[in-house]
């Protein structure tokens, strides 16, 4: 059994996939740009359907950094520093991350590392202190966490 997927030539049925594509769920112009490259059209089809997309309102980059970095808070727990590396990846300009992660509530972020931190100190076992904030703090960082904003939570909790 052949696994090719079949090409697509016609820049009028990419157009149709690609709103279908989009309408899914918000993308990036990176992840539309890469779906029409595996359909197989050439980047000049590719990039005047980007600029339908765009003109049509399927693909809004703000709005993708947005609902990106909501869900990721949300859904995932993710800190900013993580969050950040994900709309880099996705080519997403720096101007639009800023904006993005300033819709994070302050609060409800000092609440959620507060949580990942507790749930996590509840798991480890080391009895030395100094080796145990090593490990949360390390935990935290690896979540895209802040490092100053870990040792604050950590300082002012019993963790």
């Amino acid at each position: 059994m052949d696994n090719t997927k079949t090409k697509i030539t016609d820049p009028k049925v990419a157009l149709a996939k690609a709103e279908h594509y989009c309408a899914y769920q918000e993308r990036s112009q990176q992840e539309v740009r890469d779906k029409l490259y595996e359909m197989g059209l050439w980047p000049e089809a590719v990039e005047n359907i980007i600029s339908e997309l765009v003109t049509a309102g399927f693909v809004n980059e703000e709005r993708f950094a947005k609902a990106y970095a909501q869900g990721k808070f949300r859904q995932k727990a993710w800190g900013k520093i993580k969050i950040k590396q994900g709309l880099k990846l996705k080519k997403v300009p720096d101007v639009l991350i800023k904006k993005a992660l300033l819709l994070i509530d302050s609060d409800a972020y000092i609440n959620s590392l507060t949580h990942i931190l507790t749930k996590k100190a509840a798991l480890v076992k080391e009895k030395n202190d100094f080796k145990r904030r090593y490990k949360l703090q390390q935990y935290a960082m690896s979540r895209g966490f802040e490092p100053d904003l870990i040792l604050d939570v950590l300082k002012n909790s019993d963790l």
